[in-house]
Parts: structure tokens; sequence; C-alpha cells
């Protein structure tokens, strides 16, 4: 009898674990769950303060909170040394061609030189960039990781927290309802 419940453990972990899976794939088609999903504690607060130096060597200014107030604005956080943020690259060069938000960008613990040689070769798609250096800043946003985008009404109020790179499916899906959700709102 004993034999057989040690074979049987196998066939119990495996049925524990098709179980589990079974159940999140059945949440993400019925309700919509995702698991790669990260809400963010900041969703329906303001943004947190920022004030940041401009980027040496283009003719963008830094980044504040007066810079963002009153627009409705995207913040994404980005690094020259991020592959995934080299990724989404044409899609903020698309986002910036909107009139109706102002495109902005936090450079993450990256060396001043080498983030504005990457936008100089891929152009710059942002009205303001603060460099965060330390990280701190970002830190107060809750990164943890680059690329990050923050989508802000005109209050300074955190719409949406988009965290990895921006595609044409995450613009269609989570980006542009989000703007359009504030605009009709207003």
């Amino acid at each position: 009898m004993r034999r057989y419940a040690f074979a049987a453990i196998p066939l119990v972990a495996f049925l524990g674990i098709a179980g589990a899976v079974a159940n999140t794939l059945y949440r993400e088609s019925v309700d919509g769950y995702s698991p790669a999903a990260i809400p963010s504690a900041l969703a329906g607060r303001r943004h947190p303060a920022v004030d940041l130096a401009p980027l040496a060597g283009l003719q963008t200014p830094g980044l504040n909170d007066h810079t963002v107030d009153g627009h409705i604005a995207i913040v994404n956080i980005f690094a020259s040394w991020c592959v995934p943020c080299r990724l989404e690259h044409p899609a903020l060069m698309k986002l910036a061609k909107d009139s109706r938000i102002k495109l902005v960008g936090i450079n993450y613990k990256d060396a001043p030189q080498k983030a504005a040689a990457f936008l100089q070769e891929n152009g710059n798609p942002f009205a303001a960039i603060g460099i965060d250096t330390t990280g701190r800043s970002s830190i107060d946003w809750g990164v943890y990781g680059v690329p990050e985008t923050f989508v802000i009404d005109r209050t300074g109020r955190i719409i949406l927290r988009h965290v990895g790179p921006i595609d044409e499916k995450s613009l269609v899906t989570d980006i542009l309802p989000a703007l359009e959700k504030i605009i009709a709102a207003e």
C-alpha cells in the first residue's frame, strides 16, 4: 500500500500544476485577467513631484511639475542601454505626432552623452526630458525597471501605468483607450 502512495505523488503534483494552469487560462479568457499586469499604487492619484535637470546635448527642456500639469501627458521612463526601450522607440515617435498629448521622458540611470546620442540617432519624441542619474525620482513613481509609461490627465492624476515596451498592440489596447477616456471626460 505504501508503494502505491509514493507512486501517486508525481500524478498528484502534475494534476495540481495542470489545475493551476487551467484556472489561469480560464481567468484570462473569461475575466480578462493578466498575470503580467502590475497594478500601480499611484493609479488615480496625483503624480509624484518631479524636478529633473535637462539632458545635456539636446535643446529639450528639463522635466518638472509645470511641464506635466495642465496637459494630457505621457511620461516615459527610458534608457539608452535598455533593449526594450529601443524596441518601443518607433511607437513613441508615433505618439509624439498626436497634438492632443505632451510626451515627456525621464532618462533612467543613463550616461547623458549616450542618451543624447541615442535620441539624436533615432529621433527625439519628447517635449521635455529629465535626467534621473540616481534612480530616486523613478523610485518615487514606483518604477522598478525600464521602460515604463504613465498616462496622466490635465489635473496631474495618473490614469494608466504601462510596464514594458509600448508596441502596436499596447497602443491600441491600453494607451489610446486611456487617452480617449481622458479626452471624452473633458
